[in-house]
């Protein structure tokens, strides 16, 4: 009896051992400020308390400026990191690319015109990346401003901004550039999530005063029409949005600049929104790039390439 009794133990610590070794790390990625130094990560086992590599993964030499800011990484169904920045604050139709099998080594960076048919654009802000794994695609949501193009409401035309995107396969070839939203006021910092199959959400910063905070919106559809606008649910002067989700709740994450910290709401439905950052720990002076799952093999890998810092 007590052979069995051993045996089942030693059957059922496996299995916690082995569910425990598959269980996702969150990574968020992002930069401190002036964003001359490069990449930086953190990571986390549930998606509230957070670590920081102390780690300069890439260091930025795409553009004139040689800056890095708004990371945005998304992994191919081929294994494949794909990294997209900002590269300049104005005089720029560019954003930055790069790839990597494992987050440590990367290839050269270069830079996408994604404004290259909009001569008179002033930028191209916080690029986010997107895998439509229905169309086998890749869609890149980013804000330009274009003057004139557009009602002035509270902005002036070089920050009155719309969000567009382009569609790529292989980031090698790239859809021109449409129009992905125009909200009808400046609107930056926008990340999409899929909830389901047809279920989708936006969280973007209405960038327009005195509001300059973080909402959502719903489609059914990756490349819109958008519904159902939420309230805005954080305080004045948040931008930087991220969603992820832990247990069966959403978190949204954004950088509340003019309190030099990170704020978070929780929701299970896009609809009631929670305030939590009483609940959540960010490093000091990270600044805002968006949050995405690896394994646990990876944050070994990663803390291994690290350890001498």
């Amino acid at each position: 009896m007590k052979g069995k009794i051993g045996l089942v133990l030693m059957v059922i610590a496996s299995v916690f051992f082995s569910c425990r070794a598959k269980k996702d790390v969150y990574l968020f990625t992002g930069f401190h400020e002036p964003a001359s130094e490069g990449l930086r990560l953190l990571y986390s086992h549930d998606g509230y308390h957070w670590t920081d590599f102390n780690h300069i993964f890439l260091t930025p030499r795409a553009g004139s400026d040689k800056i890095m800011r708004d990371p945005s990484i998304e992994q191919g169904p081929d294994g494949v990191y794909h990294l997209v920045w900002t590269i300049a604050w104005k005089a720029s139709r560019s954003i930055g690319y790069a790839e990597s099998k494992d987050l440590i080594h990367w290839s050269p960076e270069r830079t996408v015109e994604v404004m290259a048919d909009e001569p008179t654009a002033v930028n191209a802000w916080a690029p986010e990346l997107f895998y439509d794994d229905e169309n086998k695609q890749f869609i890149i949501i980013w804000a330009s401003c274009v003057p004139g193009r557009f009602a002035k409401g509270e902005e002036d035309e070089n920050n009155n901004h719309r969000l567009y995107y382009t569609v790529t396969k292989d980031f090698k070839t790239f859809t021109p550039a449409k129009l992905y939203l125009d909200p009808g006021f400046s609107v930056i910092d926008a990340e999409l999530v899929k909830l389901a199959k047809d279920s989708y959400e936006l969280v973007m910063k209405d960038n327009t005063r005195p509001y300059r905070n973080i909402l959502v919106a719903h489609c059914t559809n990756p490349l819109g029409p958008f519904t159902d606008y939420s309230k805005r649910f954080t305080e004045m002067y948040s931008e930087g949005p991220t969603m992820t989700k832990a247990g069966n709740n959403w978190l949204i994450y954004y950088d509340s600049y003019r309190l030099k910290k990170f704020g978070c709401v929780r929701t299970a439905d896009f609809k009631t929104f929670t305030n939590i950052t009483d609940s959540v720990s960010v490093p000091q002076g990270h600044k805002h790039g968006t949050i995405f799952k690896v394994t646990e093999k990876t944050l070994k890998n990663l803390q291994a390439a690290t350890a001498s810092n």
